[in-house]
């Protein structure tokens, strides 16, 4: 299983934003990270989840730590994974 780290590309898999992908931005403690799908691209908002609420998945972006959504994005674009992010 991949590491949670900052850039990793994430499901959701509970709340409101069940099944939508988003970034992991900032690892807050051993228990809690900050996402963000960007929004305007996912749906997702910037929120602090529980890791057990998310499942990494094996791609990876290369931002800084807390990122802001137009760094995300175009990250996500540079490296060909807005497709990916939409599914």
């Amino acid at each position: 299983m991949p590491a949670i780290e900052v850039g990793r590309l994430c499901v959701k898999q509970a709340g409101r934003e069940c099944c939508h992908k988003c970034v992991v931005i900032d690892v807050m403690d051993k228990s809690f990270v900050l996402v963000t799908g960007p929004k305007k691209l996912t749906g997702v908002k910037r929120r602090r989840v529980n890791i057990n609420h998310i499942m990494p998945l094996e791609d990876k972006i290369e931002i800084k730590r807390a990122a802001s959504d137009d760094e995300v994005a175009q990250a996500l674009e540079a490296q060909g994974k807005i497709d990916l992010m939409k599914q």
